[in-house]
């Protein structure tokens, strides 16, 4: 790995080479939804609950203080009103992260959605332009089509983080399998960092921080979680629990006592 890419993964994972990264990209796909309406109101609440990175689409890159979180830029997109929403577009060019001042890139890969090669297609051209950049690529690599049945299947999640890493990603963002022992069979045979997305709103807070905390006891490298963190009615002290959980090793009953939860 050269060095532009060590200095930048330098700022979006900590010395335990673990990270706390929250995306909020939501607005391109379902609009401005809760907890993103001020960016940079919700980005200076994660900074305060020490958040390792954020990620935002380009636009957003351009207006928001990400201050001393790493800045992740998102470079594919498609929203919820296409017919066709699980085809990720690229929106944004490695040189245009690198111009912004980005930390590392993203791009969303639907593995067995009807475009996939299209989006595999993007995908190799990007991890090639990042290796020229020295720009760390997080590839968000989701098991979504119709061969598909369950996007948590230790087979299905297995193949799409393999799938990335064997495509150049530096970082794997895929679904949680839901157990510590299929999970720990995706870590293992991916070579680089897993981190777990946290998928639709949880019912509950103790929910996301004990999926974080199984996904940490199987080898994962921390989340990348929008929605249970900035729709949380204090993601400050959401994030703040979840750093804990990732970079203190506090149980998941220490956490809720950040949240302010009783177990």
């Amino acid at each position: 790995m050269d060095e532009g890419k060590k200095r930048r993964l330098k700022r979006i994972f900590r010395e335990d080479n673990r990270t706390v990264i929250v995306p909020m990209d939501h607005g391109v796909t379902i609009g401005p939804c809760d907890g993103i309406q001020n960016m940079q109101d919700t980005v200076n609440k994660l900074l305060k609950g020490n958040a390792d990175a954020v990620l935002v689409h380009k636009g957003l890159a351009k207006h928001v203080d990400a201050g001393r979180a790493g800045l992740i830029v998102m470079l594919s997109g498609a929203s919820n009103l296409n017919p066709k929403q699980n085809n990720k577009v690229q929106v944004c060019s490695v040189q245009e992260a690198v111009r912004l001042g980005a930390d590392g890139v993203s791009v969303h890969i639907n593995v067995g959605a009807q475009d996939e090669d299209k989006m595999l297609n993007t995908r190799g051209r990007v991890a090639e332009e990042c290796d020229i950049y020295g720009m760390p690529l997080l590839a968000m690599m989701y098991p979504r089509g119709p061969k598909i049945s369950d996007e948590h299947s230790l087979d299905v999640v297995a193949h799409a983080a393999r799938l990335g890493a064997e495509l150049g990603a530096d970082i794997i963002k895929t679904n949680y399998t839901g157990q510590v022992e299929t999970f720990k069979a995706v870590v293992e045979c991916c070579p680089v960092p897993v981190v777990i997305a946290g998928g639709p709103k949880a019912k509950t807070a103790t929910d996301t921080l004990e999926m974080t905390a199984e996904a940490l006891q199987a080898g994962g490298s921390g989340l990348s979680i929008g929605r249970n963190v900035f729709q949380h009615e204090n993601p400050t002290a959401m994030t703040e629990a979840l750093s804990a959980i990732v970079h203190d090793g506090v149980s998941v009953e220490e956490a809720q006592k950040i949240l302010g939860v009783k177990s």
